[in-house]
């Protein structure tokens, strides 16, 4: 099975996968749409659009952006070239990359492979995420780049041109702060999401600052850059899901959709789409999206961390027990905090044994990150589950 976290997921995807020539999409709005019902657009992907399916439940969120990533720029890349070619893709991926601006990209640091597939998971990696600090990126609400559809728009344009129109990216990202700044100004109905939204996609950006936008309405926003039909339907959906509020685009929010429609000319056919889509989806996964439901910020950090450290200890579950078991005194220190207090020296040697043994393990590395530390009770909560017998056992020596 595929496993996005591990050298070799590229080869391992295209491998189960198989794909054909006859699956090809043709149409570039049925890419597009495609695409949108997944998710890849707003920034959370509730599913992967491939022929064979693939089961991202237990994923983290960096892990399904990856695959999503992948698989979008493949799709796009088929959309062009009118071709499955795997090799020609990943070869085409890199040099596409690799005429980012380095300064933005960082890109020719981490380049460190011959091999172009190494290269672009490398590559991957570094893309899906986004401007916070290391360790927000892995346990905080926002995870990863919201607008990650920008680099398959650019690669589409590298794919049609041979090379990417001077500062294209920094210009799309300019419009997509404009719209969403507009978008965020012209709600009748304020929330206290509109904050985070914000915050989901300043923290996406990498060329501009949403504090850099002057535009205050939509006709003073210039559009004329934008040619593409798909360039011009995304910009729709990140306005119509910046103008959601209350389950429903209002009657004034609408007009300015439909406004914006008339401003890159795209029918109404497809803005009522947009709204219709935008709706049934954000009422679906509500629940799931972080930026609707961030009313407590310690409670939602704490239930998304505990949820990504559980995953991590489920995927390292042998060795982390393998490594526990061979100290007894850990085990017994473990024990007795299921059901009594440790002294402050007593919690000091768990804490100390704990970060030697994540040492030992490559993806619980995460523990000894700035701030990690943190992170341990919830480690030390799921350890009981793990080894049931033996905690009861030293429960009893203990009483």
């Amino acid at each position: 099975m595929i496993n996005p976290s591990i050298h070799g997921w590229i080869d391992k995807y295209f491998a189960e996968q198989k794909h054909k020539e006859d699956e090809i999409v043709i149409d570039e709005v049925e890419f597009y749409e495609a695409t949108r019902k997944t998710g890849f657009i707003f920034g959370h992907i509730v599913a992967v659009d491939t022929i064979i399916p693939i089961d991202i439940d237990n994923w983290l969120p960096i892990e399904i952006s990856k695959i999503s990533l992948l698989n979008t720029l493949f799709k796009v890349h088929c959309l062009v070239t009118k071709k499955v070619d795997s090799t020609k893709f990943t070869s085409d991926c890199v040099a596409f990359y690799k005429s980012l601006n380095p300064k933005s990209s960082s890109i020719f640091k981490i380049l460190s492979s011959n091999s172009n597939v190494q290269n672009l998971e490398e590559i991957i990696h570094t893309r899906v995420q986004t401007n916070e600090d290391i360790f927000s990126k892995n346990f905080s609400h926002v995870i990863t780049n919201a607008l990650s559809f920008i680099d398959v728009l650019a690669f589409k344009k590298f794919l049609e041109l041979g090379e990417i129109p001077e500062k294209y990216s920094n210009k799309i990202e300019e419009i997509v702060i404009g719209i969403v700044s507009i978008s965020l100004k012209v709600k009748t109905g304020k929330s206290v999401h509109d904050e985070l939204l914000q915050k989901l996609f300043e923290s996406s950006v990498r060329y501009n600052k949403f504090s850099n936008v002057s535009s205050k309405n939509i006709e003073e926003l210039d559009l004329s850059y934008l040619n593409d039909e798909i360039e011009k339907l995304y910009i729709v959906d990140l306005a119509g899901i910046s103008l959601w509020s209350d389950e429903k685009v209002e009657n004034e929010e609408r007009y300015f959709m439909f406004k914006l429609g008339e401003n890159l000319a795209i029918n109404d056919e497809q803005i009522i789409k947009s709204i219709d889509f935008i709706n049934y989806f954000i009422t679906k996964y509500k629940s799931e999206i972080p930026y609707f439901n961030f009313s407590n910020p310690v409670k939602h950090f704490y239930d998304t961390t505990t949820e990504s450290v559980g995953v991590l200890i489920n995927r390292n579950k042998k060795r982390l027990i393998k490594e526990i078991r061979q100290s007894k005194e850990l085990m017994h220190l473990l024990a007795k905090s299921t059901h009594k207090d440790l002294d402050k020296d007593e919690k000091k040697k768990v804490k100390k044994q704990l970060l030697d043994i994540c040492k030992t393990v490559p993806s619980l590395t995460i523990f000894l990150l700035p701030g990690g530390a943190l992170l341990l009770p919830i480690l030390i909560k799921f350890i009981p589950k793990m080894l049931p017998s033996a905690f009861n056992e030293n429960s009893d020596e203990d009483e």
